[in-house]
């Protein structure tokens, strides 16, 4: 008999497979700028891992993309930042470094490489409004978010 999933979760002192609680996301981009909502794929992450509570760590290990938590009920949002971020630091043609885009390595400092959302009851603790949203500034090209799931430890 299969147990209900909430009873499959693991508890505290749990010990999982690392295969679990370590996972990386394959992202394919089509745009040189553009924010791509990653959440259903996170939060499939975390249910998978079985953690009940804890944190999620996301972190993207290219210096030309990011992640951002923001609003996602309304995809323009996501297309107005995406904007802002080409209105704020424009591609230039004779910038120093070399292989041309400066501008995509400024605004992955802007932006950030990583994010920590909590997990409560298996579930991501956004916000409301909220979506965990992979920046790419240097595409077209095939990226990764990595995810790292840290169940709290009982005291």
């Amino acid at each position: 008999m299969k147990m209900p999933q909430r009873e499959q979760r693991m508890k505290p002192n749990d010990k999982p497979s690392a295969a679990r609680l370590l996972q990386t996301l394959h992202v394919r981009t089509k745009h040189r700028t553009e924010l791509q909502d990653m959440t259903d794929q996170v939060e499939a992450a975390v249910s998978e891992s079985g953690c009940a509570d804890g944190v999620c760590h996301l972190y993207v290990p290219h210096s030309t993309a990011g992640v951002i938590i923001n609003e996602g009920y309304d995809p323009a949002v996501a297309q107005d930042l995406a904007a802002a971020f080409d209105r704020l630091v424009p591609r230039v043609a004779n910038s120093a470094h070399a292989e041309g885009n400066s501008d995509s390595h400024i605004k992955t400092a802007l932006a950030g490489s990583s994010e920590t959302v909590w997990i409560v009851a298996g579930r991501l603790a956004l916000g409301r409004w909220q979506r965990i949203f992979f920046a790419e500034f240097d595409g077209p090209r095939s990226r990764e978010l990595r995810v790292k799931i840290v169940p709290d430890v009982a005291t």
